[in-house]
Protein backbone atom coordinates (compact mmCIF):
# COMPACT_ATOMS: atom_id res chain seq x y z
CA UNK A 1 0.00 0.00 0.00
CA UNK A 2 1.58 3.31 -0.91
CA UNK A 3 2.27 5.63 1.91
CA UNK A 4 1.21 9.09 1.11
CA UNK A 5 3.06 10.71 3.75
CA UNK A 6 6.23 10.36 1.59
CA UNK A 7 4.44 11.68 -1.31
CA UNK A 8 3.75 14.39 0.44
CA UNK A 9 7.14 14.92 1.35
CA UNK A 10 8.44 14.32 -1.98
CA UNK A 11 6.47 17.07 -3.41
CA UNK A 12 7.28 19.11 -0.58
CA UNK A 13 11.07 18.83 -1.17
CA UNK A 14 10.57 19.59 -5.03
CA UNK A 15 8.77 23.09 -4.00
CA UNK A 16 9.90 26.64 -5.51
CA UNK A 17 9.05 29.75 -4.26
CA UNK A 18 5.56 29.68 -1.98
CA UNK A 19 2.64 27.63 -4.06
CA UNK A 20 -1.05 28.91 -3.83
CA UNK A 21 -2.94 25.90 -2.71
CA UNK A 22 -6.56 24.87 -2.85
CA UNK A 23 -7.43 22.78 0.40
CA UNK A 24 -10.50 21.26 1.02
CA UNK A 25 -11.43 21.83 4.56
CA UNK A 26 -14.05 20.23 6.70
CA UNK A 27 -14.11 21.07 9.53
CA UNK A 28 -11.95 23.42 12.39
CA UNK A 29 -10.83 20.21 14.17
CA UNK A 30 -9.53 18.78 11.39
CA UNK A 31 -8.45 21.26 9.56
CA UNK A 32 -6.21 22.72 12.43
CA UNK A 33 -3.30 20.39 12.29
CA UNK A 34 -3.21 20.50 8.43
CA UNK A 35 -3.40 24.06 7.70
CA UNK A 36 -0.73 24.22 10.73
CA UNK A 37 1.79 21.25 8.87
CA UNK A 38 1.27 22.92 5.00
CA UNK A 39 1.16 26.63 5.77
CA UNK A 40 4.81 26.59 6.05
CA UNK A 41 5.39 25.65 2.69
CA UNK A 42 2.16 26.74 1.11
CA UNK A 43 -0.30 29.86 0.22
CA UNK A 44 -3.20 28.14 1.59
CA UNK A 45 -6.82 28.92 0.45
CA UNK A 46 -9.24 27.26 2.75
CA UNK A 47 -12.42 25.96 1.12
CA UNK A 48 -15.76 25.26 3.38
CA UNK A 49 -17.32 23.41 0.76
CA UNK A 50 -19.61 20.55 2.19
CA UNK A 51 -22.64 19.73 1.02
CA UNK A 52 -23.30 16.88 2.78
CA UNK A 53 -23.64 18.59 6.41
CA UNK A 54 -27.81 18.21 6.25
CA UNK A 55 -28.75 20.97 8.82
CA UNK A 56 -28.10 24.69 8.41
CA UNK A 57 -27.52 25.41 11.83
CA UNK A 58 -24.59 22.73 11.99
CA UNK A 59 -23.51 23.35 8.83
CA UNK A 60 -22.86 27.18 9.62
CA UNK A 61 -21.11 26.39 13.39
CA UNK A 62 -18.61 24.62 11.66
CA UNK A 63 -18.24 27.31 9.02
CA UNK A 64 -17.76 29.53 11.81
CA UNK A 65 -15.43 27.28 13.97
CA UNK A 66 -13.06 27.06 11.02
CA UNK A 67 -13.23 30.54 10.10
CA UNK A 68 -12.06 31.42 14.37
CA UNK A 69 -9.68 29.44 14.29
CA UNK A 70 -7.63 31.15 11.21
CA UNK A 71 -7.97 34.73 12.56
CA UNK A 72 -6.64 33.14 15.72
CA UNK A 73 -3.86 31.43 14.88
CA UNK A 74 -0.77 32.93 12.78
CA UNK A 75 0.52 31.23 10.10
CA UNK A 76 4.13 31.53 8.29
CA UNK A 77 2.45 31.70 5.02
CA UNK A 78 -1.47 33.33 4.06
CA UNK A 79 -4.37 31.72 5.22
CA UNK A 80 -7.42 32.75 3.54
CA UNK A 81 -11.04 31.27 3.67
CA UNK A 82 -13.44 30.61 0.80
CA UNK A 83 -16.90 29.66 1.96
CA UNK A 84 -18.74 27.35 -1.06
CA UNK A 85 -22.00 27.01 -1.94
CA UNK A 86 -24.18 25.37 0.46
CA UNK A 87 -26.48 22.91 -1.02
CA UNK A 88 -27.41 19.58 0.54
CA UNK A 89 -29.32 18.93 -2.63
CA UNK A 90 -26.13 17.73 -4.12
CA UNK A 91 -25.61 15.19 -1.63
CA UNK A 92 -28.93 13.55 -1.17
CA UNK A 93 -29.26 13.34 -5.05
CA UNK A 94 -25.91 10.76 -5.15
CA UNK A 95 -26.66 9.37 -1.74
CA UNK A 96 -30.49 8.08 -3.61
CA UNK A 97 -30.44 5.10 -3.40
CA UNK A 98 -27.51 4.70 -0.92
CA UNK A 99 -29.07 5.22 2.09
CA UNK A 100 -28.90 1.97 3.79
CA UNK A 101 -25.24 1.66 2.70
CA UNK A 102 -22.72 1.41 6.03
CA UNK A 103 -20.73 4.29 7.20
CA UNK A 104 -16.76 4.22 4.91
CA UNK A 105 -18.57 2.87 1.62
CA UNK A 106 -19.59 3.82 -1.69
CA UNK A 107 -22.03 6.72 -0.38
CA UNK A 108 -18.96 7.99 1.23
CA UNK A 109 -16.92 7.57 -1.78
CA UNK A 110 -19.74 9.42 -3.95
CA UNK A 111 -19.35 12.15 -1.27
CA UNK A 112 -15.63 12.45 -1.01
CA UNK A 113 -15.60 12.94 -4.86
CA UNK A 114 -18.44 15.97 -4.56
CA UNK A 115 -16.49 17.59 -2.92
CA UNK A 116 -13.10 16.86 -4.17
CA UNK A 117 -14.29 17.72 -8.06
CA UNK A 118 -15.84 21.10 -6.74
CA UNK A 119 -12.36 21.86 -5.46
CA UNK A 120 -10.52 20.78 -8.64
CA UNK A 121 -13.29 22.71 -10.72
CA UNK A 122 -12.38 25.56 -8.62
CA UNK A 123 -8.08 25.61 -8.33
CA UNK A 124 -8.61 25.30 -12.46
CA UNK A 125 -10.66 27.60 -12.51
CA UNK A 126 -8.95 30.73 -10.21
CA UNK A 127 -5.30 28.92 -11.30
CA UNK A 128 -3.91 27.57 -8.16
CA UNK A 129 -0.73 25.27 -8.29
CA UNK A 130 -2.18 22.38 -6.03
CA UNK A 131 -5.31 21.28 -4.86
CA UNK A 132 -6.45 18.73 -1.68
CA UNK A 133 -8.63 17.92 1.38
CA UNK A 134 -8.36 17.72 5.00
CA UNK A 135 -10.77 14.63 5.29
CA UNK A 136 -7.44 11.77 5.57
CA UNK A 137 -6.60 13.35 8.79
CA UNK A 138 -9.62 11.54 10.69
CA UNK A 139 -9.25 7.34 11.15
CA UNK A 140 -12.71 7.09 9.80
CA UNK A 141 -12.21 8.18 6.06
CA UNK A 142 -10.34 6.21 3.40
CA UNK A 143 -6.75 8.19 2.50
CA UNK A 144 -6.58 5.24 -0.01
CA UNK A 145 -9.74 6.25 -1.71
CA UNK A 146 -9.31 9.91 -1.21
CA UNK A 147 -5.72 10.01 -3.19
CA UNK A 148 -7.06 7.77 -5.53
CA UNK A 149 -9.80 10.65 -6.54
CA UNK A 150 -7.53 13.31 -6.32
CA UNK A 151 -5.41 11.19 -8.82
CA UNK A 152 -8.20 11.01 -11.29
CA UNK A 153 -9.16 14.92 -10.96
CA UNK A 154 -5.87 15.74 -11.56
CA UNK A 155 -5.76 14.00 -15.01
CA UNK A 156 -9.17 15.42 -15.58
CA UNK A 157 -8.36 18.97 -14.32
CA UNK A 158 -5.19 19.64 -15.06
CA UNK A 159 -4.33 20.68 -11.20
CA UNK A 160 -1.77 18.87 -9.59
CA UNK A 161 -3.16 17.11 -6.18
CA UNK A 162 -1.56 17.02 -2.92
CA UNK A 163 -1.26 13.22 -2.54
CA UNK A 164 -1.71 13.13 1.43
CA UNK A 165 -2.63 11.25 4.33
CA UNK A 166 -2.96 13.73 7.25
CA UNK A 167 -3.30 11.17 9.94
CA UNK A 168 0.27 9.87 9.44
CA UNK A 169 3.28 11.38 11.96
CA UNK A 170 0.37 11.53 14.90
CA UNK A 171 -1.29 14.19 12.92
CA UNK A 172 -5.08 13.07 13.82
CA UNK A 173 -3.48 13.31 18.12
CA UNK A 174 -2.09 17.11 17.17
CA UNK A 175 -5.64 17.77 15.52
CA UNK A 176 -6.81 16.82 18.99
CA UNK A 177 -4.74 18.70 21.34
CA UNK A 178 -5.22 22.27 19.02
CA UNK A 179 -8.78 21.70 18.84
CA UNK A 180 -8.43 21.59 22.98
CA UNK A 181 -6.33 24.40 23.18
CA UNK A 182 -8.67 26.46 20.91
CA UNK A 183 -11.80 25.50 22.16
CA UNK A 184 -12.70 23.93 19.02
CA UNK A 185 -16.15 22.81 18.60
CA UNK A 186 -15.97 18.70 17.76
CA UNK A 187 -18.90 17.28 16.26
CA UNK A 188 -18.94 13.63 16.71
CA UNK A 189 -20.39 12.74 13.28
CA UNK A 190 -18.81 13.29 9.86
CA UNK A 191 -22.23 15.65 9.23
CA UNK A 192 -24.60 13.99 6.80
CA UNK A 193 -27.77 12.61 8.02
CA UNK A 194 -26.73 8.86 8.31
CA UNK A 195 -23.43 9.51 9.63
CA UNK A 196 -25.54 11.70 12.72
CA UNK A 197 -28.28 8.56 12.35
CA UNK A 198 -25.41 6.08 13.63
CA UNK A 199 -23.83 8.18 15.76
CA UNK A 200 -26.84 8.93 17.93
CA UNK A 201 -27.50 4.81 17.62
CA UNK A 202 -24.16 3.82 18.98
CA UNK A 203 -24.66 6.59 21.60
CA UNK A 204 -28.00 5.56 22.12
CA UNK A 205 -26.75 1.68 22.84
CA UNK A 206 -23.34 2.72 25.14
CA UNK A 207 -26.15 3.57 27.50
CA UNK A 208 -27.96 0.06 27.70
Amino acid sequence: MTNYQLKTDEIINGLTGVPRLLLHCCCAPCSSYVLDYLAEYFDITAFFYNPNITENDEYEKRKAELKRYISERTFRYPVSVIDGDYSPQLFYDIASGREELPEGGERCFLCYNLRLEKTAQLAQEKDYDYFCTTLSVSPHKNAQKLNELGGALEKQYGVPYLYSDFKKRNGYKRSIELSAEYGLYRQNYCGCIYSKRLSEKEKNSEKL
